[in-house]
Protein backbone atom coordinates (compact mmCIF):
# COMPACT_ATOMS: atom_id res chain seq x y z
CA UNK A 1 0.00 0.00 0.00
CA UNK A 2 1.45 3.36 -0.95
CA UNK A 3 1.66 5.92 1.76
CA UNK A 4 -0.41 8.90 1.53
CA UNK A 5 2.21 12.24 2.66
CA UNK A 6 0.87 14.27 6.13
CA UNK A 7 -1.21 17.84 5.12
CA UNK A 8 1.00 20.40 4.31
CA UNK A 9 1.95 19.17 0.88
CA UNK A 10 4.39 21.56 -1.08
CA UNK A 11 5.15 25.39 -0.31
CA UNK A 12 5.36 28.36 -2.51
CA UNK A 13 7.81 27.46 -5.75
CA UNK A 14 10.89 28.88 -5.89
CA UNK A 15 12.82 29.60 -8.87
CA UNK A 16 16.72 28.41 -9.25
CA UNK A 17 17.36 32.60 -9.53
CA UNK A 18 15.87 33.02 -6.30
CA UNK A 19 17.56 29.97 -4.23
CA UNK A 20 20.47 31.15 -5.32
CA UNK A 21 20.31 34.64 -4.13
CA UNK A 22 19.20 33.03 -0.43
CA UNK A 23 22.53 31.07 -0.47
CA UNK A 24 24.48 34.02 -1.53
CA UNK A 25 22.50 36.02 1.51
CA UNK A 26 23.00 33.36 4.22
CA UNK A 27 26.74 33.07 3.09
CA UNK A 28 28.72 35.76 5.06
CA UNK A 29 27.25 34.70 8.06
CA UNK A 30 28.45 31.43 7.56
CA UNK A 31 32.11 32.64 7.20
CA UNK A 32 31.11 34.60 10.38
CA UNK A 33 30.38 31.34 12.06
CA UNK A 34 33.35 29.18 10.64
CA UNK A 35 35.25 29.47 14.00
CA UNK A 36 32.58 28.74 15.73
CA UNK A 37 31.81 25.30 13.82
CA UNK A 38 35.35 24.18 14.13
CA UNK A 39 35.27 24.67 17.82
CA UNK A 40 32.34 23.08 18.95
CA UNK A 41 33.09 20.39 15.67
CA UNK A 42 29.51 20.25 14.81
CA UNK A 43 27.33 22.90 12.73
CA UNK A 44 25.99 25.43 14.63
CA UNK A 45 22.39 25.37 15.29
CA UNK A 46 22.30 29.13 13.64
CA UNK A 47 23.29 27.55 10.59
CA UNK A 48 20.88 24.94 10.77
CA UNK A 49 18.06 27.30 11.29
CA UNK A 50 18.93 29.31 8.63
CA UNK A 51 19.11 26.64 5.83
CA UNK A 52 15.77 25.58 7.34
CA UNK A 53 14.19 28.99 6.84
CA UNK A 54 15.91 29.08 3.32
CA UNK A 55 14.57 26.10 2.31
CA UNK A 56 17.97 25.27 1.06
CA UNK A 57 17.98 22.19 3.25
CA UNK A 58 14.79 21.02 1.51
CA UNK A 59 15.53 22.30 -1.97
CA UNK A 60 15.98 18.26 -3.56
CA UNK A 61 13.03 17.05 -0.96
CA UNK A 62 9.90 15.60 -2.76
CA UNK A 63 7.01 18.52 -3.27
CA UNK A 64 4.16 16.63 -1.20
CA UNK A 65 6.48 16.74 1.73
CA UNK A 66 7.64 20.38 1.81
CA UNK A 67 10.66 20.17 -0.71
CA UNK A 68 11.06 21.81 -4.71
CA UNK A 69 12.40 18.76 -6.66
CA UNK A 70 15.36 21.14 -7.73
CA UNK A 71 18.06 19.32 -9.94
CA UNK A 72 21.66 18.45 -8.49
CA UNK A 73 22.66 20.88 -11.12
CA UNK A 74 21.29 23.76 -8.57
CA UNK A 75 22.80 21.67 -5.62
CA UNK A 76 26.01 22.23 -6.68
CA UNK A 77 25.77 25.98 -7.61
CA UNK A 78 24.47 26.78 -4.19
CA UNK A 79 27.41 24.03 -2.50
CA UNK A 80 29.93 26.18 -4.26
CA UNK A 81 28.75 29.63 -2.94
CA UNK A 82 28.23 27.80 0.81
CA UNK A 83 31.75 26.46 0.87
CA UNK A 84 33.47 29.21 -0.11
CA UNK A 85 32.26 31.20 2.94
CA UNK A 86 33.12 27.73 4.97
CA UNK A 87 33.50 24.42 3.79
CA UNK A 88 32.58 22.35 6.95
CA UNK A 89 29.03 23.94 6.87
CA UNK A 90 28.52 24.15 3.22
CA UNK A 91 29.15 20.39 3.61
CA UNK A 92 26.40 19.70 5.76
CA UNK A 93 23.63 21.29 3.61
CA UNK A 94 24.99 19.37 0.96
CA UNK A 95 24.93 16.23 1.99
CA UNK A 96 21.67 16.51 4.07
CA UNK A 97 20.07 17.56 1.39
CA UNK A 98 22.06 14.94 -0.72
CA UNK A 99 20.14 12.40 1.83
CA UNK A 100 17.13 13.99 1.20
CA UNK A 101 17.13 12.39 -2.39
CA UNK A 102 18.18 8.97 -1.45
CA UNK A 103 14.95 8.78 0.99
CA UNK A 104 12.86 9.87 -1.54
CA UNK A 105 13.80 6.44 -3.85
CA UNK A 106 12.70 4.75 -0.49
CA UNK A 107 9.54 2.44 -0.53
CA UNK A 108 6.98 5.85 0.30
CA UNK A 109 6.22 4.16 3.58
CA UNK A 110 9.73 5.13 4.61
CA UNK A 111 9.53 8.57 3.34
CA UNK A 112 6.03 8.91 5.50
CA UNK A 113 7.23 7.50 8.59
CA UNK A 114 11.00 10.55 8.30
CA UNK A 115 8.53 13.32 6.84
CA UNK A 116 5.18 12.68 7.53
CA UNK A 117 4.98 14.29 10.95
CA UNK A 118 7.65 17.54 10.02
CA UNK A 119 8.99 17.82 6.63
CA UNK A 120 12.23 19.60 8.26
CA UNK A 121 13.48 16.23 9.65
CA UNK A 122 17.46 15.75 8.65
CA UNK A 123 19.02 12.41 7.95
CA UNK A 124 22.52 11.61 7.89
CA UNK A 125 24.38 8.56 6.53
CA UNK A 126 27.12 5.76 6.22
CA UNK A 127 27.50 4.06 3.23
CA UNK A 128 29.54 1.56 3.76
CA UNK A 129 28.20 -1.48 4.06
CA UNK A 130 29.59 -2.80 7.77
CA UNK A 131 26.58 -3.33 9.20
CA UNK A 132 24.46 -6.94 8.78
CA UNK A 133 20.86 -8.02 9.51
CA UNK A 134 19.40 -11.00 9.78
CA UNK A 135 16.09 -11.97 9.32
CA UNK A 136 13.36 -11.71 11.96
CA UNK A 137 9.22 -11.60 12.45
CA UNK A 138 8.71 -7.88 11.68
CA UNK A 139 12.15 -7.47 9.02
CA UNK A 140 15.70 -7.36 10.03
CA UNK A 141 17.89 -7.18 13.08
CA UNK A 142 20.31 -4.75 11.72
CA UNK A 143 23.78 -4.25 13.52
CA UNK A 144 26.82 -2.68 12.70
CA UNK A 145 29.11 0.35 13.48
CA UNK A 146 29.86 3.18 11.43
CA UNK A 147 31.56 6.05 10.48
CA UNK A 148 32.08 9.10 8.67
CA UNK A 149 28.00 10.26 9.57
CA UNK A 150 28.64 13.98 8.38
CA UNK A 151 25.93 16.38 10.60
CA UNK A 152 25.01 13.61 12.63
CA UNK A 153 24.17 15.57 15.84
CA UNK A 154 21.07 17.38 14.04
CA UNK A 155 19.84 14.33 12.07
CA UNK A 156 16.77 11.93 13.24
CA UNK A 157 17.07 9.67 10.46
CA UNK A 158 20.44 7.21 9.62
CA UNK A 159 20.92 5.28 6.24
CA UNK A 160 23.20 2.54 7.21
CA UNK A 161 25.01 0.67 4.40
CA UNK A 162 24.83 -3.54 5.04
CA UNK A 163 24.09 -6.64 4.18
CA UNK A 164 21.79 -9.32 4.71
CA UNK A 165 22.75 -12.60 5.95
CA UNK A 166 21.21 -15.67 3.82
CA UNK A 167 22.50 -18.68 5.11
CA UNK A 168 26.06 -18.93 5.23
CA UNK A 169 26.26 -15.78 2.24
CA UNK A 170 25.56 -12.64 2.49
CA UNK A 171 23.10 -10.36 -0.55
CA UNK A 172 23.40 -6.69 -0.94
CA UNK A 173 24.49 -4.42 -0.34
CA UNK A 174 21.74 -2.67 1.17
CA UNK A 175 20.52 0.49 2.57
CA UNK A 176 18.73 0.03 6.04
CA UNK A 177 16.77 3.54 7.62
CA UNK A 178 16.86 3.51 10.86
CA UNK A 179 15.67 6.31 13.72
CA UNK A 180 17.88 8.42 16.20
CA UNK A 181 16.44 5.92 19.11
CA UNK A 182 18.24 3.08 17.53
CA UNK A 183 21.77 4.35 17.25
CA UNK A 184 24.58 5.34 20.08
CA UNK A 185 26.89 8.19 18.85
CA UNK A 186 30.17 7.70 19.27
CA UNK A 187 32.02 11.41 19.83
CA UNK A 188 35.33 10.54 17.86
CA UNK A 189 35.58 13.04 15.31
CA UNK A 190 39.09 15.04 16.18
CA UNK A 191 40.24 15.78 13.22
CA UNK A 192 42.91 18.32 11.50
CA UNK A 193 40.13 19.38 8.63
CA UNK A 194 36.27 19.53 8.35
CA UNK A 195 36.10 19.72 12.08
CA UNK A 196 32.67 21.24 11.55
CA UNK A 197 30.98 18.68 9.88
CA UNK A 198 30.82 16.70 13.26
CA UNK A 199 31.23 13.64 10.83
CA UNK A 200 30.88 11.11 14.08
CA UNK A 201 30.84 7.42 14.23
CA UNK A 202 27.51 5.64 15.35
CA UNK A 203 26.56 1.91 16.82
CA UNK A 204 23.53 0.31 15.56
CA UNK A 205 22.96 -3.02 18.12
CA UNK A 206 20.01 -5.23 16.88
CA UNK A 207 17.69 -2.69 15.65
CA UNK A 208 14.50 -3.80 14.19
CA UNK A 209 14.19 -2.49 10.53
CA UNK A 210 10.96 -3.13 8.67
CA UNK A 211 11.22 -4.29 5.29
CA UNK A 212 10.06 -0.88 4.08
CA UNK A 213 12.80 0.66 5.15
CA UNK A 214 15.29 -1.16 3.38
CA UNK A 215 16.84 0.13 -0.09
CA UNK A 216 18.53 -2.48 -2.57
CA UNK A 217 21.87 -0.31 -3.31
CA UNK A 218 21.43 -1.88 -6.65
CA UNK A 219 18.61 -0.25 -7.41
CA UNK A 220 19.64 3.38 -5.77
CA UNK A 221 23.30 3.32 -8.09
CA UNK A 222 21.17 3.08 -11.21
CA UNK A 223 18.07 5.76 -10.05
CA UNK A 224 15.48 2.94 -9.89
CA UNK A 225 14.49 3.12 -6.35
CA UNK A 226 10.97 2.02 -5.46
CA UNK A 227 10.09 5.81 -4.48
CA UNK A 228 10.71 6.96 -7.85
CA UNK A 229 7.64 5.43 -9.00
CA UNK A 230 5.54 8.14 -6.23
CA UNK A 231 8.70 10.92 -6.93
CA UNK A 232 8.73 11.29 -10.37
CA UNK A 233 10.85 14.38 -11.02
CA UNK A 234 14.30 13.99 -12.69
CA UNK A 235 16.52 13.91 -9.89
CA UNK A 236 15.17 11.40 -8.34
CA UNK A 237 16.35 9.32 -11.12
CA UNK A 238 20.07 10.53 -10.87
CA UNK A 239 22.76 7.81 -10.55
CA UNK A 240 24.46 7.35 -7.54
CA UNK A 241 28.33 7.66 -7.70
CA UNK A 242 28.81 8.28 -11.23
CA UNK A 243 27.01 11.95 -11.25
CA UNK A 244 25.92 12.34 -7.35
CA UNK A 245 30.02 12.66 -6.94
CA UNK A 246 29.57 15.90 -8.52
CA UNK A 247 28.35 17.11 -5.63
CA UNK A 248 31.74 16.95 -4.00
CA UNK A 249 33.56 18.33 -6.63
CA UNK A 250 31.68 21.47 -6.03
CA UNK A 251 32.18 21.35 -2.24
CA UNK A 252 36.37 21.28 -3.19
CA UNK A 253 35.77 23.94 -6.01
CA UNK A 254 33.47 25.88 -3.65
CA UNK A 255 36.39 25.91 -0.94
CA UNK A 256 39.13 26.23 -3.51
CA UNK A 257 37.31 29.65 -4.04
CA UNK A 258 37.26 30.73 -0.39
CA UNK A 259 41.15 29.49 -0.34
CA UNK A 260 41.80 32.14 -3.48
CA UNK A 261 39.26 34.72 -1.96
CA UNK A 262 41.51 35.06 1.44
CA UNK A 263 44.73 34.79 -0.05
CA UNK A 264 43.92 37.71 -2.23
CA UNK A 265 42.81 39.41 1.15
CA UNK A 266 45.63 38.33 2.36
CA UNK A 267 48.27 39.56 0.03
CA UNK A 268 47.21 42.65 -1.31
CA UNK A 269 48.35 44.46 1.50
CA UNK A 270 51.39 41.97 2.12
CA UNK A 271 55.17 43.52 2.41
CA UNK A 272 57.90 41.63 3.62
CA UNK A 273 61.35 43.54 4.18
CA UNK A 274 59.13 46.86 2.93
CA UNK A 275 58.52 44.77 -0.55
CA UNK A 276 54.77 44.97 -1.77
CA UNK A 277 54.23 41.40 -2.65
CA UNK A 278 51.08 42.42 -4.72
CA UNK A 279 53.56 44.08 -7.05
CA UNK A 280 55.55 41.29 -7.84
CA UNK A 281 55.13 39.69 -11.08
CA UNK A 282 55.20 36.14 -9.98
CA UNK A 283 52.92 36.74 -7.71
CA UNK A 284 50.36 38.56 -10.05
CA UNK A 285 51.07 35.22 -12.50
CA UNK A 286 50.76 32.78 -9.61
CA UNK A 287 47.36 34.48 -8.51
CA UNK A 288 45.70 34.21 -12.42
CA UNK A 289 47.10 30.68 -12.93
CA UNK A 290 45.44 29.75 -9.54
CA UNK A 291 42.31 31.41 -10.44
CA UNK A 292 42.82 29.48 -13.96
CA UNK A 293 42.86 26.65 -12.37
CA UNK A 294 39.97 26.69 -10.15
CA UNK A 295 37.82 28.02 -12.82
CA UNK A 296 38.79 25.21 -14.64
CA UNK A 297 37.95 22.52 -12.26
CA UNK A 298 34.62 24.10 -12.40
CA UNK A 299 33.44 23.74 -15.79
CA UNK A 300 35.03 20.16 -16.05
CA UNK A 301 32.28 18.83 -13.29
CA UNK A 302 29.95 21.84 -14.02
CA UNK A 303 29.83 20.96 -17.46
CA UNK A 304 29.03 16.99 -16.86
CA UNK A 305 26.39 18.01 -14.41
CA UNK A 306 24.15 20.27 -16.49
CA UNK A 307 24.30 18.04 -19.44
CA UNK A 308 23.38 15.01 -16.88
CA UNK A 309 20.54 17.19 -15.91
CA UNK A 310 19.04 17.68 -19.77
CA UNK A 311 19.48 13.59 -20.07
CA UNK A 312 17.53 13.19 -17.01
CA UNK A 313 14.84 15.64 -17.97
CA UNK A 314 14.57 13.67 -21.83
CA UNK A 315 14.28 10.42 -19.88
CA UNK A 316 17.47 9.43 -21.15
CA UNK A 317 19.67 6.60 -19.27
CA UNK A 318 23.58 7.07 -18.81
CA UNK A 319 26.44 4.58 -20.94
CA UNK A 320 29.40 2.77 -18.74
CA UNK A 321 31.79 5.97 -20.40
CA UNK A 322 29.67 9.05 -19.32
CA UNK A 323 29.59 7.75 -16.06
CA UNK A 324 33.08 7.25 -15.96
CA UNK A 325 33.58 10.18 -17.49
CA UNK A 326 32.08 12.09 -15.18
CA UNK A 327 33.92 10.68 -11.98
CA UNK A 328 36.78 10.76 -14.00
CA UNK A 329 36.18 14.73 -14.42
CA UNK A 330 35.14 14.92 -11.10
CA UNK A 331 38.38 13.85 -9.33
CA UNK A 332 40.90 15.76 -11.74
CA UNK A 333 38.37 19.04 -10.42
CA UNK A 334 39.15 18.24 -7.07
CA UNK A 335 42.82 17.59 -7.98
CA UNK A 336 43.27 20.63 -9.76
CA UNK A 337 41.50 22.58 -6.56
CA UNK A 338 43.99 21.09 -4.29
CA UNK A 339 47.05 21.99 -6.56
CA UNK A 340 45.70 25.51 -6.65
CA UNK A 341 45.20 25.77 -3.32
CA UNK A 342 48.40 24.51 -2.39
CA UNK A 343 50.26 26.49 -4.12
CA UNK A 344 48.31 29.72 -2.99
CA UNK A 345 49.15 28.81 0.71
CA UNK A 346 52.91 27.89 0.13
CA UNK A 347 53.48 31.57 -1.20
CA UNK A 348 51.60 33.12 1.87
CA UNK A 349 54.90 32.87 4.09
CA UNK A 350 55.29 31.87 7.57
CA UNK A 351 52.11 33.95 9.16
CA UNK A 352 49.54 31.90 6.93
CA UNK A 353 50.72 28.67 9.03
CA UNK A 354 49.14 30.16 12.73
CA UNK A 355 45.92 29.32 13.54
CA UNK A 356 42.83 30.82 13.57
CA UNK A 357 43.04 32.87 10.28
CA UNK A 358 40.42 31.77 7.98
CA UNK A 359 43.12 30.95 4.90
CA UNK A 360 44.34 28.56 7.08
CA UNK A 361 41.38 27.04 7.91
CA UNK A 362 39.83 26.62 4.80
CA UNK A 363 43.16 24.93 3.37
CA UNK A 364 42.86 22.70 5.50
CA UNK A 365 38.83 21.95 4.89
CA UNK A 366 40.52 22.06 1.33
CA UNK A 367 42.91 19.08 2.15
CA UNK A 368 39.84 17.28 3.64
CA UNK A 369 37.48 17.64 0.73
CA UNK A 370 40.08 16.48 -1.69
CA UNK A 371 41.01 13.32 0.39
CA UNK A 372 37.40 12.08 -0.09
CA UNK A 373 37.31 8.50 -1.09
CA UNK A 374 34.66 9.00 -3.89
CA UNK A 375 37.08 11.64 -5.34
CA UNK A 376 40.75 9.98 -5.56
CA UNK A 377 41.99 11.03 -9.06
CA UNK A 378 44.33 7.73 -9.34
CA UNK A 379 41.34 5.42 -8.38
CA UNK A 380 38.84 6.88 -10.80
CA UNK A 381 41.66 7.89 -14.08
CA UNK A 382 42.29 4.16 -13.65
CA UNK A 383 39.02 3.14 -13.95
CA UNK A 384 38.51 5.83 -17.09
CA UNK A 385 41.55 4.65 -18.68
CA UNK A 386 40.69 0.66 -18.28
CA UNK A 387 37.20 1.08 -20.40
CA UNK A 388 38.87 3.30 -22.88
CA UNK A 389 41.90 1.32 -23.47
CA UNK A 390 39.61 -2.20 -23.61
CA UNK A 391 39.91 -3.85 -26.66
CA UNK A 392 37.30 -3.17 -29.38
CA UNK A 393 35.26 -6.07 -28.99
CA UNK A 394 35.58 -6.77 -25.64
CA UNK A 395 31.46 -6.79 -24.25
Amino acid sequence: MTAEPAEGGAGPEVTRAEIIARAREIAPRLRQRAPQAEEERRVPIATIDDYRQTGLIRMIQPKRYGGQEMGWDVLCEITEILAAACGSQAWIQRICTGHAQILATFPPEAQEDVWGGDHDVLISAAFDPVGRARAVDGGYLFSGRHGFSSGIDHCDWHICGGFKEVGDGLDGPFFFLVPRSDIEIIDDWHTMALRGTGSKSFVVADALVPEHRILDVRLARDGRGPGTVVNTAPVYRTPRGGITTTGFAALTVGIARGVLADWLDYTRPRKSRGVAIAAKESVQVLAAQASAEIEAAHLLYFTIICNAQRKLEAGESFSEIELATSRRNVGFACKLSLEAGTRLFNAAGGRALFQGQSLERQYRNLIGAAAQHGVNWETLAASYGKIILAPEDSP
